[in-house]
């Protein structure tokens, strides 16, 4: 049984070099991280302008090669006596706007990062992903709070905590655009029951783990799905996985009532979608 368990460690290892976030090729004319930001910041354009106008960017390819590379993550559980190995593959920063050297972090609602994880055929994380990656990143950033006031959904605050998060990879440069996975620098927008069976539909949030692995952010639901301050990031998990060997897709999982615990720590998710309206 061991050799088994380390043959597909080295199976799922290999495969991991192939995975790419699938979107276009980023084009030399396209915006950087700053360019951007500053297009964006005009108080009179609405969030529902700003947004549409994040979901071009992006789905005309333009993202740094960095974040291109998928990550691999190991999850390793015995359910039912049954040893499991699931290898995973996410983005190794939050989703961003520019170029390797000049990019920009983005904050949107969970009704964005769903049509961009549509995009790229991936799903948002659960709590129990979120923990999973954070466990295993190269590069944890400690989590820098801005004090909460009326503009922290603003793009003003979003750039002055974009340029506080540069300033601390100052010092992970080479091994950032190296693709290290890296976390600790935002909050999760995640996929849970708790998306569902409120009045209002919700966006539910978790993470931005401390040094000491402790996550500043439980789960929480409060907010509506058209909330998004600066703390918010996106981190794209591809759906298609591996599991003892075999390609699955994530989705799939989470409807198991067994495997679901390689995933979830809320038992089944049937609804691993943030609705679009």
């Amino acid at each position: 049984m061991k050799k088994l368990f380390y043959l597909l460690l080295l199976l799922a290892s290999i495969n991991s070099h192939a995975q790419e976030l699938k979107l276009k090729k980023r084009q030399l004319e396209s915006m950087t991280g700053s360019e951007f930001a500053r297009s964006i910041s005009d108080t009179s354009l609405s969030l529902e302008d700003r947004e549409k106008l994040i979901y071009t960017e992006i789905k005309n390819g333009n993202v740094p090669d960095f974040l291109r590379k998928l990550s691999i993550v190991q999850v390793e559980k015995i359910i039912n006596t049954k040893n499991y190995v699931l290898t995973i593959y996410t983005t190794p920063d939050y989703l961003v706007i520019g170029n390797d050297d000049d990019f920009f972090y983005l904050s949107i609602t969970p009704i964005l990062a769903q049509k961009i994880a549509s995009l790229t055929n991936a799903i948002l994380p659960t709590k129990a992903i979120v923990d999973e990656i954070y466990n295993n990143a190269k590069i944890k950033l400690e989590p820098q709070p801005i004090p909460p006031s009326k503009a922290m959904t603003t793009v003003p605050v979003f750039i002055t905590h974009n340029g506080i998060i540069l300033k601390q990879l100052e010092a992970f440069k080479a091994r950032h655009q190296q693709s290290e996975l890296t976390a600790g620098n935002k909050k999760d927008i995640i996929i849970s029951n708790k998306i569902f069976g409120q009045p209002t539909p919700r966006v539910v949030i978790y993470g931005w783990h401390k040094l000491d692995g402790k996550a500043i952010q439980p789960v929480y639901n409060k907010h509506t799905n058209t909330w998004a301050d600066y703390s918010h990031g996106v981190r794209l998990v591809s759906e298609k996985a591996v599991l003892n060997g075999k390609k699955v897709k994530l989705t799939d999982l989470l409807k198991d009532s067994n495997l679901c615990e390689l995933l979830s720590d809320e038992g089944i998710i049937l609804k691993s979608k943030y609705p679009l309206n």
